[in-house]
């Protein structure tokens, strides 16, 4: 049996040492934590924010590499320290049992009050722990044998780590985690559904090409050059538009815009046979693979609301109005002259009716259906026509995937209704409210 020791001044002082070991381990992973869980983007706001230590913290999350290595260094060397001066004073005054009483107080203790408290207090106030502890990590960094020896081993780490350095120039948020970031603080009732909407709408909005917007060329208004000017007001004024193209041959060869307010000057200025060729300014042309947004900031710059689409061959495709693009953003705007004809109809019984001039990513969100999208048509009806190979009769039924798409009217060679609902008449769900926030039917196959 051996006899145990009594405690001195030195048992004392060690004990004294793991103490304060045992607080730098408890800050600096509290630090690692909080740091690591802020992102640039936080950061930046904390700094618009003008928060004490938001600079510091700003700097140190642009690197984060430049930090992690020496936290998570001096915190293992903290806790091997302390677990050892607290094995030899065990060991001093206990003998070999103390070497047990030490593994437990190592296991407990140190784990307890210098890993998993201070890591769950700064996951649950990760800004307050990463403002608080980036002026000490800071400095801590800054010395110059820690920051000499964490330079060595970030070194190895990149020799070691498949790949290498990060790569440089690549954003740490993605589009899909905005959108993800707005539907969760949606949940978390920090924005509206109008304010999450348009946050998604502003996102896709740069992904959308003119082709997706235009007023496709059968639904285009154009008036011949020769035609007078009080029959082409009379035109505007029937269709509701302030804006015309004006072409020569066909409507291929477009060759200027003719405004209605100055048609109304000629028509004032006694030259109502006057051709519209002579009043129409110049157009402006786009390509219909076009990307929106630069559009909009060309419509803005260049003080033109209106465009002629081109295809791939230089003929018409359409044409895209200034209202067209800004619908993209804000939902569509309708006026006094606007025919307010729904797109999408709830027929009852779990079938719907849609125009076939809306896209299919469109029908496939706001009727949760997954139509296919990358076959080289943007309308459903275009869908149709590409399954049917021919400009299909109403009434007839074309299967795609788990739904059957019946056509309800045809207008000449176009399609103008269909109507959807799931294969084999399995029941049909509505969502209780769509992507604009209002009431939008969703198909689901039960």
């Amino acid at each position: 049996m051996i006899a145990a020791a009594h405690f001195t001044g030195t048992d004392g002082i060690l004990l004294a040492v793991v103490l304060v070991l045992l607080c730098v381990s408890a800050v600096l992973a509290l630090a690692e934590t909080g740091l690591t869980r802020t992102s640039r983007a936080k950061a930046k706001a904390l700094v618009d924010a003008h928060h004490r230590g938001a600079r510091a913290l700003q700097r140190l999350v642009e690197d984060p590499e430049g930090f992690l290595a020496p936290v998570l260094l001096l915190v293992l060397l903290s806790q091997l320290v302390a677990a050892t001066l607290v094995g030899v004073v065990a060991a001093h005054l206990f003998g070999p049992w103390g070497v047990a009483a030490a593994t437990a107080f190592e296991v407990v203790v140190i784990f307890v009050f210098g890993e998993a408290v201070p890591k769950q207090w700064a996951v649950r106030h990760a800004d307050r722990a990463a403002l608080m502890a980036a002026p000490v990590v800071q400095t801590v960094v800054g010395f110059p044998p820690v920051r000499w020896i964490s330079k060595l081993l970030i070194g190895i780490a990149r020799v070691i780590t498949p790949g290498g350095r990060s790569d440089e120039g690549v954003g740490d948020v993605t589009e899909s985690e905005l959108l993800a970031f707005a539907d969760v603080a949606l949940e978390d009732e920090a924005i509206e559904t109008d304010e999450r909407t348009l946050i998604h709408q502003i996102i896709e909005f740069g992904d959308t090409v003119v082709r997706e917007v235009m007023v496709p060329r059968p639904d285009v208004i154009a008036v011949e050059a020769e035609t007078p000017v009080s029959e082409v007001l009379e035109r505007a004024m029937a269709a509701g538009y302030s804006r015309i193209p004006v072409y020569r041959e066909s409507i291929d060869d477009v060759i200027g815009i003719a405004f209605t307010k100055e048609l109304v000057s000629s028509m004032r200025a006694g030259e109502e046979g006057r051709q519209v060729a002579e009043v129409a300014r110049k157009a402006h042309y786009v390509p219909e693979t076009k990307r929106v947004a630069p559009l909009l900031r060309e419509m803005q710059t260049g003080q033109f609301h209106i465009a002629v689409v081109i295809d791939e061959y230089g003929g018409t495709a359409g044409v895209v109005t200034l209202e067209d693009l800004i619908e993209e953003l804000v939902g569509e705007i309708v006026d006094e002259f606007d025919k307010n004809e729904p797109l999408i109809e709830d027929l009852g019984n779990g079938a719907f009716r849609v125009s076939g001039k809306m896209a299919v990513a469109e029908v496939n969100e706001r009727l949760g259906v997954k139509l296919p999208t990358d076959d080289g048509w943007d309308s459903i009806g275009g869908l149709v026509l590409a399954r049917t190979g021919h400009v299909p009769a109403p009434g007839e039924v074309v299967e795609v995937g788990p739904y059957v798409i019946t056509v309800d009217g045809v207008a000449g060679r176009r399609i103008g209704t269909l109507r959807i609902e799931a294969a084999k008449g399995g029941p049909l769900e509505e969502a209780p409210s769509g992507e604009n926030g209002t009431d939008v039917p969703a198909l689901k196959r039960s």
